[in-house]
């Protein structure tokens, strides 16, 4: 249905917000006659930043490391865009966690673990959020509202939410534009 109502409309191009819309919509729509240019929003935002239609002037003094999302990432292959428009923000210290791009660690959310309550060992968001924490930076970024709830909820299990935030790429953007 969504196929045969954008090719009505004369779509040609998709922008995401969730790395799961994304994956669905680039590698499976094609299959039933959608075929779009799919970006995620940190491409987009990249691409912004690259062509001068984005200035970013605001100093953000921070730390900050980054979350690869399984299907933005391993599934897909978007490791640079994402970075290349936090590397934008001025004085943004960015660091990468000991798991990142392609040996990216799940947050779990992805595997349905968001709706589970697991008895036997350690929940994987919190696993997760130990390797951010481990980074020491102030804040925790993402490119996924899956992620984003995976990661949020591990900071309040580790009793850090004074102390780190959880963004969305482009909510950091949006902060360091006038």
């Amino acid at each position: 249905a969504n196929v045969e109502a954008w090719n009505g409309l004369g779509v040609k191009a998709v922008i995401t917000q969730c790395p799961h819309c994304f994956n669905t919509i680039k590698n499976e729509y094609p299959a039933f006659g959608g075929n779009y240019r799919v970006l995620n929003h940190t491409q987009l935002i990249s691409e912004l930043i690259r062509d001068k239609r984005i200035k970013l002037s605001r100093v953000m003094d921070a730390r900050l490391t980054y979350h690869d999302p399984c299907y933005l990432g391993r599934h897909n292959g978007v490791y640079q865009a994402p970075r290349d428009a936090l590397q934008a923000i001025p004085g943004l210290q960015i660091v990468e966690m000991q798991r990142s791009r392609r040996e990216s660690f799940c947050c779990g959310a992805g595997g349905g673990r968001m709706w589970m309550e697991e008895k036997i060992g350690k929940r994987i968001n919190i696993a997760r959020t130990e390797q951010a924490l481990d980074t020491k930076a102030g804040i925790v970024a993402s490119a996924c509202p899956f992620c984003m709830t995976m990661m949020t909820d591990g900071v309040k299990a580790k009793e850090m939410q004074s102390k780190v935030r959880v963004m969305d790429v482009a909510e950091l953007l949006d902060q360091a534009t006038p």
